[in-house]
């Protein structure tokens, strides 16, 4: 990583001065992100960072002042061209053509794996992860929370898959429990054999809604209630039909994960776990954990105090297990399975509580490698309507989005045919909604908008695609050959500068991502440099220069379109070559 190679040569300087190993001051320096203001350093290095560590009577010295003083005692040379003071950092500047030459050469020989082999890395131990995201319920509204855990949870194993760890991808369906019982006796009344064959979502949703409306009916409650019971007996033909239909379901599922670009390696759900639960009972009873309440039900002791302040239930009144019974057995299950480093939830806030008690249950029960799960949690998204009311299915966002994506490029001016329209306008949809979801913290609630999502020259992925497509067209038009040989001279301009700049701190914010498993570090460096980007095309025509130069300009946009690719597809976005 070119950044590397820069941040280890001024760590080696800075520790002859401050007398502490190169190691720790790489990670006191950090590449300057580009502004406004222009012509700004390429580094700093935060004195404050490197004071705590070394106690002695630096702090109470001005951190100004020790800036101004470190500055002086440190000289340029073949790599820094300049250093100076800031508040509280030392700033340096890499030597121009240096910094062109080795950004270029770097991103130019490791393509899509540019920013992910950084130094950075080494300390973070390659690992095995299970992910668990996505999740819905069958039968039941595929709603946007499992839209956005799709997509967030997608985001998660790309980027551990991109850094080199091992990724289980769990999608953990709603699969049994009551709601069964209601569908099995629904499917006698109202059901379609060959309706579940082609639309299997959406005709299991239907009947479920009719038979709920039916359910008032003491009757309906009973058989439901019996049907269930058969299917935890394991009668064959309650089984045989549930299996119809957890089998067409997921098969469509399938089919709409792939239109998103997301795949699973494992189904799993929740009817895989029913006995396993018993077992969790049996040990919960073993242990002493489990207490009978007045009305029968199972329940566990969470508070400090022993005093049932706090406390979950794990068993219903005539034995059988609930969802978190489940989900203690799913998780013994995977570490017994796949004996993983970190395990990871990706489900809205408003399961957090369940998770805290999945997790204190866990440890309760003795299992210390609970202490590798995590639960990343989302804020909620307010507003999402297609043009035919509110969301039910994943499909219906797809093909709104589509449709809107496809008469925004039919009414633009500058649209040249494309070879496949509905394919384009996919992808560039999907794009929009991902980078408006993306672009705050997961943590927070947002209000979404079909305009906003979709203008193509504010911050959204209408944008990022935008820039990709005109880039490979400014590649297309100059021959497309991949290009490693160009005069560093030819990118002194400001414009050109900034864009290095801003490539040159991509390995910090993959580095980022990686840490707090957030993708608005990602978004907003992506749209940075599209903008960037925006900028150098016009100020730096490639067309009507002279060769040499317009040779380097080019290096610079491949360079560009390189790393936004390669950024696009992390988030989960297939890049557009034309639009």
């Amino acid at each position: 990583m070119a950044a590397c190679a820069f941040r280890r040569s001024i760590a080696s300087q800075l520790s002859k001065v401050l007398d502490l190993p190169p190691e720790i001051l790489i990670k006191s320096i950090s590449a300057v992100p580009v502004s406004k203001k222009r012509c700004v350093a390429d580094f700093q290095l935060s004195i404050a960072s490197v004071t705590e560590d070394n106690s002695s009577g630096f702090l109470s010295q001005d951190l100004n002042l020790q800036a101004q003083k470190l500055a002086k005692q440190l000289k340029c040379d073949a790599v820094v061209s300049e250093i100076n003071a800031g508040p509280g950092t030392v700033n340096f500047t890499v030597n121009r053509e240096l910094l062109a030459k080795t950004v270029l050469q770097q991103v130019l020989k490791e393509g899509s794996e540019y920013g992910l082999k950084s130094e950075l890395f080494s300390t973070v131990p390659k690992q095995k992860a299970v992910i668990e995201y996505s999740s819905p319920n069958i039968a039941k509204k595929f709603h946007i929370g499992h839209l956005r855990s799709t997509i967030v949870g997608n985001f998660i194993a790309n980027l551990k898959v991109a850094l080199g760890h091992e990724v289980i991808r769990i999608n953990y369906l709603g699969d049994w429990g009551m709601q069964f019982g209601l569908l099995g006796v629904g499917f006698q009344h109202f059901g379609n054999k060959e309706k579940l064959k082609s639309s299997p979502l959406q005709h299991l949703f239907e009947v479920y809604v009719q038979i709920n409306k039916a359910a008032e009916d003491e009757n309906i409650k009973e058989l439901a209630k019996d049907f269930f019971r058969k299917l935890e007996e394991h009668d064959e033909q309650a089984l045989s039909l549930w299996k119809q239909f957890r089998d067409f379901s997921i098969e469509e599922y399938i089919r709409i994960y792939k239109r998103l670009g997301v795949c699973f390696d494992e189904y799993s759900g929740e009817s895989v776990y029913q006995e396993k639960s018993q077992e969790v009972l049996k040990m919960l009873e073993d242990k002493g954990l489990l207490q009978k309440t007045e009305k029968g039900t199972g329940v566990v002791d969470l508070s400090e105090k022993k005093d049932l302040s706090s406390f979950s239930t794990v068993m219903r009144s005539d034995g059988t297990s609930l969802y978190i019974t489940r989900d203690l057995a799913a998780a013994i299950d995977r570490m017994n399975k796949h004996q993983f480093d970190t395990m990871i939830y990706v489900t809205d806030k408003s399961q957090s509580n369940h998770f805290e008690h999945l997790f204190q249950l866990l440890k309760l029960m003795g299992y210390d490698w609970v202490e590798r799960c995590q639960h990343v949690s989302f804020g909620l998204v307010q507003g999402m309507k297609t043009r035919r009311g509110e969301v039910v299915f994943l499909e219906d966002v797809l093909n709104e989005v589509r449709a809107r994506v496809l008469q925004n490029m039919a009414s633009a001016k500058t649209t040249k045919q494309v070879e496949d329209p509905m394919e384009t306008a996919e992808k560039v949809g999907l794009a929009a909604l991902i980078i408006q979801d993306f672009r705050g913290l997961l943590s927070s609630d947002y209000q979404f908008s079909w305009d906003r999502a979709l203008q193509s020259r504010g911050d959204t992925g209408v944008f990022l695609q935008y820039t990709h497509a005109r880039l490979c067209s400014l590649q297309h038009m100059h021959g497309n050959e991949q290009l490693t040989d160009f005069n560093v001279a030819c990118l002194q301009e400001p414009d050109a500068v900034s864009v290095l700049q801003h490539l040159l701190r991509y390995d910090e914010v993959l580095y980022r991502s990686s840490q707090d498993l957030q993708p608005k570090h990602i978004v907003s460096y992506l749209l940075t440099l599209s903008h960037l980007v925006a900028v150098a095309h016009r100020t730096l025509p490639v067309k009507g220069s002279t060769p040499e130069l317009a040779q380097a300009r080019l290096c610079l946009f491949q360079a560009a379109r390189s790393v936004l690719a390669g950024g696009m597809k992390l988030l989960g976005i297939t890049p557009v070559t034309q639009m």
